[in-house]
């Protein structure tokens, strides 16, 4: 976690019975941080230490509106921009990719670059796996413009859209509207 963010220590329950392999190996874990403009969090992640079953996900402490947020990423300095993403949020990058999500998505904070780094390590997967060679060309430059965003070479929309309203991009830059059900 970085520093700016105020941590209480976390709660931990060992020995809790993990939902895939069913054995008492499961640690719950709940810690409780404050990130600045979007206020108390609250983030809860799941650990199997027999079948490595991993689940995470981040709350905000008070009810928050179904959320929409947009962002223009125009410059290397946008890298740094915080990003708070919950398990039911939905990230587009027009053109290059959409994380939505499901039961084995993941909440957490981070920042654009975090993100960026999170799709060009799928592409980077897609890429070694395809055989097909039209593919392989469209990952490898799918991969090149990734790079050209996050040295401010090529501007990027970012859109998160969060129905619990637990998500945020915190930036002045950032359009916040509320997101129709």
């Amino acid at each position: 976690m970085p520093d700016s963010s105020e941590a209480a220590e976390p709660e931990t329950m060992t020995g809790q019975p993990c939902p895939m392999c069913h054995t008492n190996n499961l640690t719950l874990t709940e810690k409780e941080i404050e990130v600045p403009y979007f206020g108390k969090l609250y983030i809860f992640s799941m650990v199997c230490n027999n079948c490595k079953f991993h689940k995470a996900d981040v709350e905000a402490a008070e009810q928050k509106e179904p959320c929409k947020y947009t962002f223009e990423i125009s410059s290397e300095e946008d890298m740094k921009v915080r990003v708070v993403k919950s398990s039911e949020a939905t990230v587009k990058l027009p053109h290059i990719s959409t994380i939505t999500p499901g039961p084995a998505a993941q909440g957490y904070v981070t920042n654009i670059e975090g993100i960026l780094n999170r799709v060009q390590h799928e592409v980077e997967v897609v890429k070694e796996m395809e055989e097909d060679e039209e593919a392989k060309k469209k990952a490898k430059n799918l991969l090149k413009k990734i790079m050209k965003i996050k040295l401010g070479q090529e501007k990027q929309k970012i859109i998160i859209e969060d129905p619990t309203g637990n998500s945020a991009i915190i930036s002045e830059k950032a359009i916040r509207e509320s997101l129709k059900k």
